[in-house]
């Protein structure tokens, strides 16, 4: 069977939600709404890429236009079927994983002092820090202290994980990364599971230069099956991970992978592959500052402008794209940045399906789990979904 498309590519904006799911009073966050908010308080969102392309049909958005005439694209909202609202649920349903218990998370208390207790004693560290907190702002908090004692700074986010910083120069990074295998095989344990541990290691000389580096490790739990990328990958096609996605994935089913430093470092390296002729089947993106740095800081006006520095680049993506191309844009979960507390909220998520090749784009019905993008590429390549991931494919995609 021939391919529709050659190329299939998802670009998460991570958190970018369109507003509350119909269960999202059962997680407090009933009335959030990520993109809505963000834009009322920015008096207005500029993004006319994604507005021509059909956001504006998704919920009302201060700025941004209704517009129905939509060929080379169609919009919808999809839905999570898992119970949960982090990074490691969203993406694994995209790829056809139902998630009923959620993964463990220590936001509001950090992790149980016996956890704490066992790993200073089996890495002969003291630990300090064991609260819930942005990584650039704890290190100037702790670095200094961290130093001068040889100490592990522990932290946590909203998501499910346990993050360990320390001084590159002072621990090194061999002992770092030996530090969070020891704190990975402790949150192996059901009371403790977590889905991913981080080494986080920084350097400078005192608070008003810290700064983290590169050398990022993470330690995450495998998909409990085989996902949509390992169909792929079994098949010969490719799978480039752009950002975050080989770490959420812990690499199962990834034939090239590329860290980033930033949303526009994301889209640069994302674009790269658009350009590429020898390029067939999957590339994976996730933006994450849209989340880390103004949805869990509570930035409004930032997230704002960082989705209109995005729009501009999606303009750039559309442009060397080609009629043989479908280009998703969709999110993971909210953040929605006028809500209470730090937490990711429960919402559904955009879902923009791009192509030069689309001649009736148009609004479709909301989807009812995001693993529908999974099972769409899937057929698209002509290859069968097992049994045991969920998801149907949205056939207007295949059928125009």
């Amino acid at each position: 069977m021939k391919s529709k498309f050659k190329r299939v590519f998802i670009v998460v904006m991570d958190s970018a939600g369109i507003g509350a799911m119909p269960d999202a009073a059962k997680f407090g966050d009933e009335g959030s709404s990520t993109i809505v908010h963000l834009a009322e308080k920015n008096n207005g969102l500029h993004v006319p890429n994604m507005e021509k392309f059909g956001l504006g049909e998704l919920n009302n958005i201060r700025g941004v236009k209704i517009i129905h005439d939509h060929k080379q694209s169609y919009a919808l909202r999809m839905h999570e079927a898992s119970n949960g609202k982090d990074t490691m649920t969203g993406h694994w349903e995209m790829m056809g994983i139902l998630t009923t218990k959620p993964f463990q998370t220590f936001t509001d208390t950090g992790f149980p002092q016996a956890l704490i207790d066992e790993l200073a004693l089996k890495t002969g560290h003291e630990i300090i820090g064991n609260v819930a907190a942005s990584g650039t702002v704890i290190i100037q908090e702790l670095g200094e202290e961290a130093m001068k004692g040889n100490k592990l700074i522990v932290y946590t986010s909203a998501d499910s994980v346990l993050q360990i910083a320390a001084h590159e120069e002072v621990i090194g990074l061999q002992e770092l990364y030996r530090c969070c295998d020891i704190a990975r095989e402790l949150c192996m344990r059901p009371e403790y599971l977590v889905g991913r541990v981080i080494a986080r290691p920084f350097i400078g000389t005192n608070r008003s230069n810290f700064k983290r580096t590169p050398n990022r490790h993470d330690l995450a739990l495998s998909p409990s099956q085989k996902t949509v990328m390992n169909i792929l990958h079994d098949n010969k096609f490719e799978v480039s991970c752009v950002g975050k996605i080989a770490d959420i994935f812990n690499n199962f089913g990834v034939t090239k992978t590329q860290k980033t430093v930033s949303n526009e470092d994301g889209m640069d390296k994302t674009i790269n592959e658009a350009k590429r002729d020898d390029l067939t089947g999957f590339v994976f993106t996730n933006l994450v500052e849209f989340d880390s740095e103004f949805g869990h800081r509570r930035d409004p006006i930032g997230y704002a402008k960082a989705l209109e520095a995005f729009d501009k680049r999606l303009g750039e993506l559309y442009d060397v794209s080609r009629e043989d191309d479908l280009i998703f844009v969709t999110a993971d979960h909210g953040n929605d940045p006028t809500w209470h507390g730090t937490d990711h909220t429960r919402e559904m998520i955009p879902l923009l399906c791009i192509s030069k090749g689309y001649k009736n784009g148009r609004f479709l019905a909301d989807r009812l789990t995001f693993a529908d993008l999974g099972a769409t590429i899937l057929a698209n390549f002509g290859l069968k979904k097992p049994a045991t991931l969920i998801g149907e494919p949205i056939v207007e995609l295949l059928n125009d």
